[in-house]
Protein backbone atom coordinates (compact mmCIF):
# COMPACT_ATOMS: atom_id res chain seq x y z
CA UNK A 1 0.00 0.00 0.00
CA UNK A 2 1.79 3.22 -1.05
CA UNK A 3 2.70 5.34 2.09
CA UNK A 4 1.17 8.28 3.57
CA UNK A 5 3.06 11.38 2.27
CA UNK A 6 5.24 13.95 4.24
CA UNK A 7 3.55 16.57 2.80
CA UNK A 8 0.56 15.73 4.77
CA UNK A 9 2.68 17.21 7.77
CA UNK A 10 3.32 20.45 6.50
CA UNK A 11 -0.33 21.10 5.81
CA UNK A 12 -3.37 20.44 8.14
CA UNK A 13 -5.26 17.68 6.32
CA UNK A 14 -8.39 19.99 6.16
CA UNK A 15 -6.93 22.66 4.70
CA UNK A 16 -5.78 20.08 1.99
CA UNK A 17 -8.95 19.10 1.94
CA UNK A 18 -10.77 22.31 1.15
CA UNK A 19 -7.93 23.04 -1.51
CA UNK A 20 -9.37 19.83 -3.44
CA UNK A 21 -12.37 20.63 -3.40
CA UNK A 22 -11.59 23.89 -4.86
CA UNK A 23 -9.26 22.43 -7.53
CA UNK A 24 -12.21 19.76 -8.45
CA UNK A 25 -14.76 22.82 -8.68
CA UNK A 26 -12.17 24.21 -10.85
CA UNK A 27 -12.80 21.32 -13.67
CA UNK A 28 -16.02 21.17 -13.57
CA UNK A 29 -17.38 24.57 -13.63
CA UNK A 30 -17.75 24.85 -17.24
CA UNK A 31 -21.26 25.22 -18.09
CA UNK A 32 -22.84 22.99 -21.81
CA UNK A 33 -21.97 25.19 -24.81
CA UNK A 34 -22.94 24.40 -28.44
CA UNK A 35 -20.60 24.83 -31.62
CA UNK A 36 -17.17 24.24 -32.42
CA UNK A 37 -14.12 26.41 -32.57
CA UNK A 38 -12.12 26.77 -35.78
CA UNK A 39 -8.43 26.25 -34.64
CA UNK A 40 -6.39 29.09 -36.04
CA UNK A 41 -2.58 28.64 -35.69
CA UNK A 42 -1.18 30.78 -32.79
CA UNK A 43 2.44 32.15 -33.83
CA UNK A 44 5.28 31.80 -31.24
CA UNK A 45 5.15 34.63 -28.41
CA UNK A 46 7.25 35.60 -25.75
CA UNK A 47 4.94 35.92 -22.75
CA UNK A 48 1.77 34.15 -21.85
CA UNK A 49 -1.46 36.08 -22.47
CA UNK A 50 -5.46 35.72 -22.46
CA UNK A 51 -6.79 32.53 -24.70
CA UNK A 52 -7.98 33.54 -28.09
CA UNK A 53 -11.54 32.80 -28.73
CA UNK A 54 -10.65 29.97 -31.08
CA UNK A 55 -8.54 28.59 -28.03
CA UNK A 56 -11.01 28.81 -25.84
CA UNK A 57 -13.25 27.01 -28.04
CA UNK A 58 -10.31 24.07 -28.34
CA UNK A 59 -10.01 23.96 -24.68
CA UNK A 60 -13.54 24.15 -24.06
CA UNK A 61 -14.00 20.64 -26.34
CA UNK A 62 -10.93 18.96 -24.97
CA UNK A 63 -12.70 17.36 -21.86
CA UNK A 64 -15.75 16.34 -24.12
CA UNK A 65 -13.04 14.93 -26.51
CA UNK A 66 -11.89 12.67 -23.47
CA UNK A 67 -15.60 11.52 -22.74
CA UNK A 68 -16.37 10.40 -26.62
CA UNK A 69 -12.31 8.88 -26.55
CA UNK A 70 -12.99 6.44 -23.33
CA UNK A 71 -11.64 4.34 -22.19
CA UNK A 72 -8.53 5.97 -22.47
CA UNK A 73 -4.58 4.49 -21.56
CA UNK A 74 -3.62 7.37 -18.79
CA UNK A 75 -0.63 7.34 -16.57
CA UNK A 76 -0.62 9.42 -13.45
CA UNK A 77 3.10 9.92 -11.85
CA UNK A 78 2.80 11.68 -7.96
CA UNK A 79 4.97 13.10 -5.42
CA UNK A 80 4.89 11.98 -2.23
CA UNK A 81 7.34 13.89 -0.79
CA UNK A 82 10.50 13.74 0.73
CA UNK A 83 11.73 11.77 -2.62
CA UNK A 84 8.94 9.74 -2.87
CA UNK A 85 6.88 9.08 -6.00
CA UNK A 86 3.88 7.25 -7.20
CA UNK A 87 3.65 6.31 -10.60
CA UNK A 88 -0.09 4.86 -11.92
CA UNK A 89 -0.40 3.14 -15.09
CA UNK A 90 -4.11 2.22 -16.40
CA UNK A 91 -6.91 2.70 -18.22
CA UNK A 92 -10.01 5.38 -17.26
CA UNK A 93 -13.31 5.15 -18.37
CA UNK A 94 -15.65 8.47 -18.36
CA UNK A 95 -18.55 6.71 -19.58
CA UNK A 96 -18.84 5.45 -16.14
CA UNK A 97 -16.24 7.07 -14.48
CA UNK A 98 -13.75 4.29 -13.10
CA UNK A 99 -10.44 3.80 -13.84
CA UNK A 100 -8.16 0.37 -12.90
CA UNK A 101 -3.97 -0.12 -12.68
CA UNK A 102 -1.07 -0.92 -11.46
CA UNK A 103 0.88 1.40 -9.40
CA UNK A 104 4.52 1.66 -8.28
CA UNK A 105 6.35 3.60 -5.63
CA UNK A 106 9.48 4.56 -5.60
CA UNK A 107 12.42 5.99 -3.29
CA UNK A 108 15.75 7.34 -3.23
CA UNK A 109 16.68 3.91 -2.78
CA UNK A 110 14.19 2.32 -5.30
CA UNK A 111 11.65 0.68 -5.81
CA UNK A 112 9.44 0.72 -2.08
CA UNK A 113 5.83 -0.82 -2.76
CA UNK A 114 3.52 -2.15 -6.10
CA UNK A 115 0.48 -3.59 -7.05
CA UNK A 116 -2.86 -3.17 -8.33
CA UNK A 117 -5.19 -0.04 -7.95
CA UNK A 118 -8.70 0.60 -9.33
CA UNK A 119 -10.60 3.74 -8.28
CA UNK A 120 -14.17 5.82 -9.04
CA UNK A 121 -15.55 9.00 -8.04
CA UNK A 122 -16.36 7.46 -3.75
CA UNK A 123 -12.63 6.16 -3.46
CA UNK A 124 -9.82 3.86 -4.47
CA UNK A 125 -9.19 0.11 -3.57
CA UNK A 126 -5.92 -1.48 -3.42
CA UNK A 127 -4.54 -5.33 -3.90
CA UNK A 128 -1.21 -6.84 -4.45
CA UNK A 129 -0.33 -8.17 -7.96
CA UNK A 130 -1.56 -11.82 -8.10
CA UNK A 131 1.10 -14.42 -7.50
CA UNK A 132 2.25 -16.06 -11.07
CA UNK A 133 0.31 -13.46 -13.35
CA UNK A 134 2.42 -12.88 -16.17
CA UNK A 135 3.52 -8.64 -16.08
CA UNK A 136 1.78 -8.30 -19.82
CA UNK A 137 -1.64 -9.37 -19.11
CA UNK A 138 -3.17 -6.05 -18.54
CA UNK A 139 -4.40 -4.88 -15.21
CA UNK A 140 -8.43 -4.79 -15.49
CA UNK A 141 -8.19 -8.64 -16.61
CA UNK A 142 -6.06 -8.80 -13.49
CA UNK A 143 -8.68 -7.20 -11.53
CA UNK A 144 -11.33 -9.24 -12.34
CA UNK A 145 -10.16 -11.86 -10.44
CA UNK A 146 -9.57 -10.72 -7.62
CA UNK A 147 -11.82 -11.65 -4.64
CA UNK A 148 -13.68 -8.80 -2.66
CA UNK A 149 -11.76 -9.77 0.23
CA UNK A 150 -8.35 -9.17 -1.74
CA UNK A 151 -8.55 -5.78 -1.93
CA UNK A 152 -8.12 -2.59 0.45
CA UNK A 153 -10.55 0.28 0.26
CA UNK A 154 -11.15 3.62 1.45
CA UNK A 155 -12.22 7.22 0.57
CA UNK A 156 -10.31 9.67 -0.92
CA UNK A 157 -7.84 11.46 1.59
CA UNK A 158 -5.87 15.25 0.46
CA UNK A 159 -2.46 13.13 -0.15
CA UNK A 160 -1.05 13.79 -3.59
CA UNK A 161 -2.17 10.66 -5.17
CA UNK A 162 -5.81 10.34 -3.89
CA UNK A 163 -6.36 14.05 -5.29
CA UNK A 164 -4.35 12.76 -8.25
CA UNK A 165 -6.88 10.01 -8.84
CA UNK A 166 -10.18 12.01 -7.63
CA UNK A 167 -9.34 14.83 -10.19
CA UNK A 168 -8.36 12.70 -13.09
CA UNK A 169 -11.33 10.35 -13.13
CA UNK A 170 -13.41 13.79 -13.17
CA UNK A 171 -11.73 14.97 -16.41
CA UNK A 172 -13.74 13.96 -19.10
CA UNK A 173 -17.51 15.46 -19.56
CA UNK A 174 -20.37 14.47 -22.00
CA UNK A 175 -20.61 18.00 -23.14
CA UNK A 176 -18.43 20.83 -23.65
CA UNK A 177 -17.36 24.08 -21.44
CA UNK A 178 -18.66 26.95 -22.06
CA UNK A 179 -15.41 28.70 -24.12
CA UNK A 180 -16.83 31.97 -23.03
CA UNK A 181 -16.98 31.32 -19.56
CA UNK A 182 -13.12 29.75 -19.65
CA UNK A 183 -11.69 32.45 -20.97
CA UNK A 184 -13.79 35.07 -18.63
CA UNK A 185 -12.48 32.99 -15.67
CA UNK A 186 -8.45 33.62 -16.83
CA UNK A 187 -8.01 30.24 -18.74
CA UNK A 188 -4.73 31.59 -20.44
CA UNK A 189 -2.30 30.49 -23.48
CA UNK A 190 1.42 29.65 -22.09
CA UNK A 191 2.92 28.38 -25.42
CA UNK A 192 3.14 25.72 -27.23
CA UNK A 193 5.27 22.34 -26.84
CA UNK A 194 5.69 18.52 -28.90
CA UNK A 195 5.42 15.95 -27.96
CA UNK A 196 6.02 12.79 -29.55
CA UNK A 197 6.06 15.11 -32.55
CA UNK A 198 2.70 16.53 -32.11
CA UNK A 199 2.44 19.74 -31.89
CA UNK A 200 0.43 21.10 -28.47
CA UNK A 201 -0.75 24.55 -27.17
CA UNK A 202 -0.12 24.94 -23.20
CA UNK A 203 -3.17 26.47 -21.24
CA UNK A 204 -3.63 27.63 -17.73
CA UNK A 205 -7.02 26.26 -16.43
CA UNK A 206 -10.06 28.95 -15.50
CA UNK A 207 -9.23 29.80 -11.79
CA UNK A 208 -11.02 29.21 -8.93
CA UNK A 209 -15.03 31.25 -9.19
CA UNK A 210 -14.73 34.06 -6.98
CA UNK A 211 -10.88 34.38 -7.32
CA UNK A 212 -10.06 37.86 -8.36
CA UNK A 213 -9.07 38.96 -11.63
CA UNK A 214 -5.27 39.69 -11.13
CA UNK A 215 -5.59 36.61 -8.58
CA UNK A 216 -2.86 33.66 -9.34
CA UNK A 217 -3.05 31.33 -12.19
CA UNK A 218 -5.10 28.38 -12.03
CA UNK A 219 -3.03 24.99 -10.39
CA UNK A 220 -3.92 22.97 -13.66
CA UNK A 221 -2.21 23.42 -17.03
CA UNK A 222 -3.49 21.57 -20.17
CA UNK A 223 -1.43 20.05 -23.58
CA UNK A 224 -4.37 20.85 -25.90
CA UNK A 225 -3.88 19.91 -30.02
CA UNK A 226 -5.58 21.52 -33.05
CA UNK A 227 -8.31 19.29 -32.77
CA UNK A 228 -9.17 19.94 -29.36
CA UNK A 229 -7.55 16.68 -28.40
CA UNK A 230 -6.32 16.33 -24.78
CA UNK A 231 -2.70 15.02 -24.28
CA UNK A 232 -1.33 16.06 -20.79
CA UNK A 233 -2.82 17.40 -17.86
CA UNK A 234 -0.44 18.90 -14.74
CA UNK A 235 -1.90 20.19 -11.15
CA UNK A 236 -0.04 22.14 -8.73
CA UNK A 237 0.05 21.05 -5.27
CA UNK A 238 0.50 22.80 -1.83
CA UNK A 239 3.54 22.32 -0.48
CA UNK A 240 4.98 20.18 -3.26
CA UNK A 241 7.43 21.53 -6.08
CA UNK A 242 6.81 19.19 -8.36
CA UNK A 243 2.94 19.21 -9.82
CA UNK A 244 1.29 15.98 -10.61
CA UNK A 245 1.36 15.11 -14.02
CA UNK A 246 -1.50 12.74 -16.29
CA UNK A 247 -0.68 11.87 -19.49
CA UNK A 248 -3.10 10.49 -21.80
CA UNK A 249 -1.23 7.91 -24.19
CA UNK A 250 -4.72 6.50 -26.68
CA UNK A 251 -8.42 4.88 -26.98
CA UNK A 252 -8.11 1.33 -25.66
CA UNK A 253 -11.45 0.29 -27.00
CA UNK A 254 -11.04 -3.36 -26.07
CA UNK A 255 -10.69 -2.78 -22.08
CA UNK A 256 -13.54 -3.94 -19.42
CA UNK A 257 -13.17 -2.22 -16.46
CA UNK A 258 -14.51 -3.51 -13.08
CA UNK A 259 -17.03 -1.88 -11.10
CA UNK A 260 -15.91 -1.39 -7.51
CA UNK A 261 -14.50 -4.98 -7.44
CA UNK A 262 -14.96 -4.91 -3.46
CA UNK A 263 -18.20 -4.00 -3.13
CA UNK A 264 -18.98 -7.29 -5.75
CA UNK A 265 -18.55 -11.25 -4.87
Amino acid sequence: MPRKTKAEARAPRRARAGWLKALIAIVVCGAAAGGVAVYRTVSEEAAERPVTTDEAGRLALSRLNLYQASPVAVTLTADEGGGVTIRVDGIVDYRNHRGVGRYRTTGASGPLDHGLIVWDTGGLGLAPDPAGTATDVPAWQQAEHIPRQGWSPRTYTADPLDAGLNLLVQLGADRPDNPLLLAQSGARWLGQERIDGRGYDRFAGPRAQGAAPDGARSPLTYWVDGDGGLRRVTMRMPGLGTPATVDFTGRQADAKLPEAPWLTG
